[in-house]
Parts: structure tokens; sequence; C-alpha cells
């Protein structure tokens, strides 16, 4: 059972006027103390799925006073257990809240991943050295290389971060996430170009040929990455491993294309770019869905509109998007683009 420890800072209330804004939500936990300066702060100990719930009850409330406060904490242990023995299945199954399953709050989520956001050096630093690793591994058809090369790749906070932005309508964490990605893009697919300049870059390797060529087996290994990254983050367990998953389709297609492109190798080169368009769709496409479908919206009405025209006019773009290049992969698969390109 994930627990959340929430502080409240709020000005004084009846315990009647706590106990109606809790409703009929199961704190597992609830204390009051007196602040320095007159204020009240409530401690409450929830389940992890209750606690949006709660936050936007209190902020609805007292939001408008000043000095109000929540803060959140993932609870690692508490004693005495809870009682997880009783059967509350047919209740729960009733119960708005808990209807897109187990969840972090929708505050912990945006701060999660705005908090990987940022054109910092320590982010271009791990961007160009996953390139360089990256490109290493493709060369020598070094899979272990290439798997290291995904570990440290800084990719999967500002994709997840672009689906969040899409599923509330936030134009400003959209820029930042998209700014974000674009640069460590950028400084990948550079450093990779660089290197495809200095060395002989056969595009017969097979670590290099397989990322050039896409397919539909491509399509399903993207969309399951995005599905992945943002089910982890909203179950509060993206780590390394989700990091992987969603590496594994963005970080060697774009350093495979960085390579021929500097070698002179077009058009092996532009299906590299093409795998690597297609993966991004998909995964932004997927991490959109998975929001939505687990009941990630914005907290007020009128914003929840807008974010509703966003998601429906982002979903319908990308399919177009990924329809157009999907359609391109016979052709990039064929003689036909090769010629083009001589």
């Amino acid at each position: 059972m994930a627990l959340r420890f929430v502080q409240l800072y709020l000005p004084q209330c009846s315990d009647d006027d706590l106990r109606e804004l809790l409703g009929d939500r199961e704190a597992l936990g609830a204390w009051r103390d007196a602040h320095f300066d007159d204020k009240l702060v409530v401690h409450l100990l929830l389940q992890a799925e209750e606690a949006e719930a709660v936050m936007d009850e209190f902020e609805d409330r007292f939001g408008s006073n000043e000095g109000f406060h929540a803060v959140v904490s993932a609870v690692e242990a508490v004693l005495p257990h809870p009682d997880e023995g009783k059967d509350d299945v047919a209740e729960n199954e009733q119960d708005d809240d808990k209807a897109h399953g187990l969840r972090v709050s929708r505050d912990e989520l945006y701060n999660q991943l705005n908090d990987s956001l940022g054109v910092h050096w320590a982010y271009l630093a791990m961007a160009a050295l996953s390139a360089l690793v990256a490109a290493l591994g493709l060369l020598h058809d070094d899979v272990a290389a290439i798997i290291g090369a995904m570990v440290i790749a800084p990719l999967l906070g500002p994709n997840v971060a672009i689906s969040l932005a899409v599923t509330l309508g936030d134009l400003a964490l959209l820029r930042r996430a998209a700014l974000t990605g674009l640069a460590g893009f950028a400084l990948a697919l550079a450093v990779a170009y660089c290197l495809g300049l200095a060395l002989e870059v056969d595009p017969e390797i097979p670590a290099i040929a397989d990322r050039t060529r896409a397919g539909l087996g491509s399509v399903g290994l993207a969309l399951g990455a995005g599905a992945a990254g943002a089910i982890a983050y909203t179950r509060g367990m993206a780590g390394p491993v989700i990091g992987v998953m969603v590496a594994v389709a963005l970080a060697p297609p774009l350093v495979a294309a960085g390579l021929l492109l500097g070698a002179g190798h077009y058009a092996p080169a532009t299906g590299a770019l093409l795998l690597t368009a297609i993966n991004v769709i998909c995964i932004n496409l997927s991490g959109t869905l998975a929001f939505v479908l687990q009941g990630v919206r914005p907290r007020r009405w009128w914003e929840e509109e807008r974010a509703k025209t966003a998601t429906r006019s982002a979903v319908l773009l990308c399919l177009l998007l990924l329809g157009a290049l999907v359609g391109l992969i016979s052709l990039s698969n064929s003689d036909g683009l090769a010629k083009i390109l001589r």
C-alpha cells in the first residue's frame, strides 16, 4: 500500500470543517498542531490515491488565504502496519476517486517531471556522453556499450513531460519540456555527426543497420516505451529500467543517424532519422493516452476543457504524422529512396 504524508498549513478552522473537507475519504491518521503565527498545521496519513483529491479540496477552500501551503511526502514505512486484510473491493469499485487505480497525485507527478527539465551543464554532459558511448557501441557492434548509453541518456523526463503537458493543457510545461528535449537531441546528433566525420563508419554493421530500417515492430516498441514511462511516473516508480526502455527507442537510432550523416551515407541515415521520428511520435502519443486513461487531469473545470482540446488536437496530429511516416516505411526499405539520395 503506497502512502503519503500530507502537511497542510491553514488558517484556524474547526474539527467539523476538517471532517467536511475530508468527506468520506479515509485518513489512516490525522493530527493537528498550532503554528507559531496563529496558523493551524494539519497532518494527514493517506493512501497515495487519496492525496490528490484531498489537496484539491483544501486548496479550493484555503488556496486564496495568505500562508496556505500543502506539503506531500512519500512514506517509506509506518508502524503499526496499515490493515490490508479487509476486503474493500466492492466499496472501492464504487469510489470514483479510485476508479483509475493507484497513482500518485497530479502535483507530485508535475513536480517530478518539472525537476527533470532544464538545459544545464549536467543535462548536456549526460546527453553528450550517452551519444559518445552509443556511437562507440554501434561502431563496434557492442550490445553492452549500447545498453550503457541507454542507462545514462537523459531522454525519459522531457518526453514524459511533453505527454503530461499535453494532458494538462500546460503550455509553459510543454515549452520547457520541448526545449529540453530538443537540446538533448541536437547535442547527441552533433556529437555523433562529428564522430562520423572522424571515424570510418560501415552502414552494414548489424547494430547500425538495425537502426536504419523502420517497421511495425519499431512502432510497437516505441508505443510500449512511452506507455511504460508514463505509467512508471504515475505509480511513483520511474527509474533507470524505465529510462532504458524509452532510451532504447530514441538514443541508438538518433546516434546512428548522426554517424551515417557524418560519414556521407545519406540513404541509411534517412532511414535512421525516419525511425527516430516515428519513435518520438509513438512515445509521446502512448504517454499521453496512458495519462488520460489513468485519470490525470487539471484541477479546475475551465482548465480541463482546455486540456481536453489540447489532448484531442495532439493525439490527432500524432496519428496523422504517424500515418504519414509509416507510409514512408516501404519507401525507406526499398531502392527508391536510395536512388533519390544518390
